[in-house]
């Protein structure tokens, strides 16, 4: 893992008031709780930081602070998310001058597009921009695959630095990994939180897990096991992030899928004193009493209380 980016790459969550508005304390102590735990490198305007509920101006208060807070001691990586490329390399730009280190981007999404447009799209956002770019394969919120030759394709003409793979396709996932070996410098993160053993086992190079807000640590330490070849640590460790995972069930289909999973993250971090509130992203409906309650038990079970 002599690469820049490697290991433990934390999708940070966007912290908010009661009202609403962005928390830059909390969202400083999570960059502190994330670089205490061991975090490899910060990742922002992602999923996890709810990037399509927020404002220009939140996006771009959220980059500067964890910029600030961060203070270059791992690599910031910034989405630029956006329907289109242009927009994306605008937004690209302005990440840049906030102090990105590296940028994430998608399929243009909204706009309806074939391999070559999306090509197309990466190769004109390589020529705007001089930092290193992640494909983010995320089928689930851009309706498009990534197509894996495409993606192989686009890092041996050095376009794309490498992959940010959520597709939940393990084996495509893993067909991936075979096909760009031999590339240089071209890096593979697995977004699959629960079977990160796995993919380290197969040859990624890190991990981007949103459970890593609430348990860096228990993933630098499966990462550093796998990297040392103690595999039945690694197994261990990623089974009791398995179970803390649980955290995710609480709210048990009165919430939506998105608010699900990042409330649970949230309301976790509110427990844990990391964050002043579990509140979400408007129109997302935050976690109750009675689920933090459940969430509580299962951190009491991992002792992250």
């Amino acid at each position: 893992m002599s690469s820049t980016f490697n290991g433990v790459i934390v999708p940070l969550i966007t912290p908010r008031h009661p009202d609403g508005g962005i928390d830059t304390a909390s969202l400083e102590n999570l960059t502190a709780h994330l670089l205490d735990g061991g975090a490899s490198g910060l990742f922002v305007l992602g999923s996890s930081s709810e990037v399509p509920y927020m404002t220009d101006a939140e996006r771009s208060l959220v980059v500067s602070t964890v910029a600030g807070a961060n203070a270059g001691a791992v690599p910031l990586i910034v989405g630029a998310n956006e329907q289109t490329t242009n927009r994306v390399v605008e937004e690209a730009r302005k990440v840049l001058d906030m102090g990105a280190d590296a940028i994430v981007v998608t399929s243009m999404y909204y706009a309806i597009s074939n391999a070559g447009e999306t090509e197309s799209h990466f190769r004109t956002i390589r020529a705007a921009v001089d930092v290193p770019i992640f494909a983010y394969d995320v089928p689930a919120r851009t309706r498009f695959t990534l197509p894996t030759q495409l993606l192989v394709r686009l890092g041996r003409d050095g376009i794309i630095d490498g992959v940010k793979d959520s597709s939940g396709d393990d084996v495509a996932f893993r067909q991936l990994l075979l096909a760009a070996r031999g590339i240089p410098d071209f890096d593979i993160f697995t977004g699959h939180q629960l079977v990160v053993d796995g993919a380290l086992l197969a040859g990624a190079h890190g991990v981007v897990p949103g459970l890593g807000n609430v348990d860096p640590r228990g993933y630098r330490n499966l990462v550093d096991a796998a990297a040392g070849g103690d595999w039945a640590r690694a197994a261990a460790l990623q089974d009791a992030l398995a179970g803390l995972y649980e955290i995710t069930y609480a709210p048990r289909g009165r919430v939506s899928g998105g608010a699900s999973a990042l409330g649970a993250f949230k309301t976790a971090l509110q427990i844990m004193g990391v964050i002043e509130s579990n509140t979400m992203s408007a129109p997302m409906l935050s976690l109750n009493e009675e689920e933090a309650v459940a969430i509580k038990e299962v951190l009491e079970r991992y002792a992250l209380v």
